[in-house]
């Protein structure tokens, strides 16, 4: 696709004098909708008007760029005027426009036209190729001048910014530019940059942050070559990778105006050095050639940093609600039996209900961009409600590692479409972010768990026909491996079963069902506080992050919430799911051996009330949450911030 397919001749209007900035928008607005790319000509205007209200699209040197991503524009569409005599559009510079290009995006739009509209607005940053636009006579004149520096510039580069990206001596430098669109200011703070390095003998590499995705993405080594990073943005940037460099912040606008002097401060060496207090996540690179663990890690960590305030957010909400409830009324309802507390259950479940399709989804969106999300979500949500053929409405959960599943196999799904669909026309671009990928990647994702689903379904009731057999035997090796399994896969078959058979022993209303209960909840509190005892006491095995989300689990924990571990267990699961599993069947096998006894199903520390020999399931508790601090503090390794 070329830029003259966008930019059709009835688009064109040259030698126009519009009275002041609404007139003009008016005269451009009226050409999209004389073109055809509008279905809301009024929408479109709100869009184009709400958008330089944020501030002026004029970027200088008499140049223009209003723009609107919105459902009104039916099709993406380019249109441009000359006003030769200029206009004020409100420039930060305070000179008056004379050039101006209109873009029209829908909201679902694809990545090609994107990528012509960056390469217009990359050509645009030429002064001498922008004033002889200006100069056409004619439109024929106009659309031939932006064919031959189009097929000048882009026929012989695979990218923008490839001649940029090649090595410099002296100063080098990389960088981010963004703005909130991603159409237009990006691609231009980018290539004025990249002119100004060039200029002055500076390597200097640009990554845009575009609504087409990252193009030109910075390596590892891109990084860690750089003398100094620039970030010139107008929203925020994962900052994470870029820890330990000197780096420039600033808005696109300062990029495309002032550029000179962005590039003279990194020569000059004018730039603190960035300290990333960030999650794990953010600490990322683009290497192409990382090992499968870190890559597994990266995705894991994307993942479990977007999960983290839905678990501490709903968990604590959750514990309100038995604190304000009444356990005398129903102890099988405990947590709703008042109309307080059953509503902070119901707002806590509902931020639980987003845990694991936000797991999923932000793992799958790591592994393939924007287009996996959806795949992802919906992946998290089916392992959240267990649906088979079967049972489509739900059945067995299989729970976090079900959506450990289903992100990464989500993002591979669509990596696969993406590739099948590259061999696609050109013509079917547009349909691909908002037609192929969700459609089909649900399609497979939705087959795939449904298959999974129903093993997770036939495992669980293997394990409960096993413990059915044990609960006649040794009462300690009982609570020992149910307590383990409680900490295993925190809502998953073995987590799931567990809790099934201690709520079932209920029925029996004789001590050994009540002992049985009592060892479940104490292995299910455990996870959390041993969790939050670790993040205390061994500092170094924890991110920034981690560190500080550490404490909420010692509510979480004492509520019997055991899901507050998840995101912990999620990131690291070979070292610390282990030692929860050892510190939880400790407690369990504990609570058995001093005959606690408990007769509610759910409540953690606002049921020991009711618990029966209180003083020794207290110890039980200890005992387990801090021998799984210990080996947690053993197996994890010490994290690289």
């Amino acid at each position: 696709m070329k830029i003259t397919d966008l930019l059709k001749k009835d688009g064109v209007l040259l030698n126009q004098n519009p009275a002041d900035k609404d007139a003009a928008i008016d005269i451009l607005v009226g050409l999209h909708d004389k073109v055809g790319n509008l279905n809301d000509k009024a929408g479109y205007k709100k869009a184009i008007e709400a958008r330089e209200a944020q501030g002026s699209t004029a970027v200088g040197m008499g140049i223009a760029v209003p723009h609107a991503k919105t459902d009104a524009a039916k099709q993406p569409g380019l249109v441009a005027m000359t006003v030769p005599g200029g206009v004020d559009y409100g420039c930060i510079d305070g000179t008056d426009s004379n050039l101006f290009f209109m873009i029209a995006a829908p909201a679902g739009a694809a990545d090609t036209h994107l990528e012509v509209l960056a390469n217009l607005m990359t050509m645009l940053m030429d002064p001498d190729f922008a004033s002889a636009l200006v100069g056409a006579k004619t439109v024929d004149e106009s659309l031939a001048l932006i064919d031959d520096k189009e097929a000048d510039r882009f026929g012989k580069e695979e990218a923008p910014a490839a001649a940029a990206a090649a090595p410099a001596k002296g100063t080098k430098v990389v960088g981010v530019t963004a703005c909130p669109t991603g159409i237009a200011h990006t691609y231009m703070a980018a290539e004025a940059l990249e002119q100004t390095g060039t200029k002055k003998g500076v390597g200097v590499k640009i990554e845009t942050q575009g609504s087409g995705g990252a193009k030109n993405v910075l390596t590892a080594d891109d990084i860690k070559e750089a003398d100094v990073v620039i970030i010139a943005a107008d929203k925020n940037v994962d900052l994470g990778r870029f820890n330990g460099k000197k780096l420039i912040k600033a808005s696109t606008a300062d990029a495309i105006h002032r550029s000179e002097g962005l590039i003279d401060r990194a020569i000059a060496g004018d730039a603190p050095v960035y300290q990333h207090s960030g999650a794990a996540a953010a600490d990322s690179d683009s290497s192409g050639d990382e090992s499968v663990g870190r890559f597994i890690y990266k995705s894991l960590m994307d993942g479990v940093s977007h999960m983290l305030p839905f678990v501490i957010g709903g968990g604590i909400m959750i514990a309100l609600a038995f604190l304000l409830d009444d356990y005398s009324i129903d102890p099988s309802n405990f947590g709703s039996n008042t109309p307080v507390a059953a509503w902070f259950k119901s707002i806590g479940g509902t931020a639980f209900g987003f845990m694991l399709p936000v797991l999923a989804g932000f793992i799958a969106r790591s592994i393939a961009d924007r287009p996996a999300l959806v795949v992802g979500f919906v992946g998290g949500a089916l392992a959240a409600s267990g649906s088979t053929f079967a049972s489509p409405g739900g059945g067995i959960p299989s729970a976090f590692l079900g959506a450990l599943v289903a992100g990464f196999a989500a993002g591979f799904i669509v990596k696969g479409l993406q590739k099948v669909c590259d061999k696609l026309p050109a013509s079917l671009e547009g349909i691909k972010p908002v037609l192929i990928y969700p459609l089909f990647g649900t399609l497979l994702i939705g087959v795939l768990m449904c298959l999974i689903n129903p093993i997770v379904g036939a495992l669980n009731t293997w394990i409960s026909n096993v413990l059915m057999g044990m609960s006649s035997g040794s009462s300690v090796v009982l609570g020992l491996i149910l307590g383990a399994m409680m900490a295993t896969d925190m809502g998953g078959p073995l987590n799931k079963a567990a809790y099934v058979f201690g709520t079932a022993a209920l029925a029996n209303q004789n001590e050994i069902g009540y002992m049985i209960m009592a060892a479940v909840m104490v292995g299910g509190m455990v996870p959390p506080l041993a969790i939050a005892i670790s993040t205390m006491v061994s500092k170094k095995k924890y991110t920034e992050a981690e560190r500080k989300s550490g404490p909420a689990n010692i509510v979480m924990g004492l509520s019997f919430i055991t899901e507050g571990a998840i995101p912990f267990a999620a990131a690291d699961p070979l070292h610390v799911i282990p030692s929860l599993m050892v510190g939880s069947g400790i407690a369990g096998a504990l609570s058995m051996a001093f005959k606690c006894t408990l007769m509610a199903p759910h409540g953690g520390i606002f049921v020991f009330p009711v618990v029966g020999n209180v003083a020794m399931y207290l110890v039980a508790l200890i005992v387990g949450s801090v021998v799984g601090a210990v080996l947690l503090g053993i197996l994890k390794k010490d994290v690289e911030e």
